[in-house]
């Protein structure tokens, strides 16, 4: 059974992989990148800010730090216990997948899933009611974590299970938040 699952996974990255062509690579790239996403960021904080307060957004933001700090350990804590190759360091398909990007670190499951999907989740949980459209945020996670199968970088269960872990991160930490948010913060 577990043969079929990974043989499934191969399959889909193989697939979805191979959709990529060198003209859209650069492109990839830059998403990938969590610096590149730094105006994105400062856009979203500073709606926030606005909709919220500073002293809601700073405590806001206390919560996204431990949430990212236990999200990016767990999933090192996974890497290091699984040791599952990155498909662009794995040889029995590093040579039929389009590598774009090399990592040395273990592939399962992706920090890059799970950290933006558990922080999407937090704050779509904190901010809903404040946002009519926050939903979109999710396509922040779904774009970032497609690159890394763009790339060669991580299998597609890597990034499920990443969105599972980061879904339930962010929903467990909305749950500490709810419980610990001082008085004095509306909502």
């Amino acid at each position: 059974m577990l043969e079929k699952i990974e043989q499934l996974d191969i399959n889909l990255l193989v697939y979805l992989n191979g959709l990529g062509s060198e003209t859209y690579d650069k492109f990839w790239l830059i998403i990938t990148d969590q610096l590149n996403w730094t105006p994105f960021f400062l856009l979203l904080f500073y709606l926030i800010y606005k909709k919220i307060g500073g002293k809601q957004t700073l405590y806001l933001l206390l919560f996204i730090a431990v949430l990212i700090a236990f999200t990016d350990q767990t999933t090192n804590l996974f890497k290091h216990t699984f040791q599952r190759l990155r498909p662009c360091n794995n040889p029995d398909i590093n040579t039929i997948i389009r590598v774009v990007q090399v990592r040395k670190s273990f592939s399962f499951f992706s920090g890059h899933a799970a950290n933006t999907m558990a922080v999407a989740t937090f704050l779509y949980l904190v901010l809903k009611r404040h946002f009519k459209y926050l939903g979109f945020l999710f396509l922040w996670p779904l774009i970032f974590a497609y690159s890394r199968i763009y790339l060669g970088l991580h299998y597609p269960g890597d990034i499920l299970t990443g969105y599972f872990f980061g879904a339930i991160f962010g929903s467990l930490i909305f749950l500490a938040y709810k419980r610990l948010k001082p008085q004095y913060f509306p909502g």
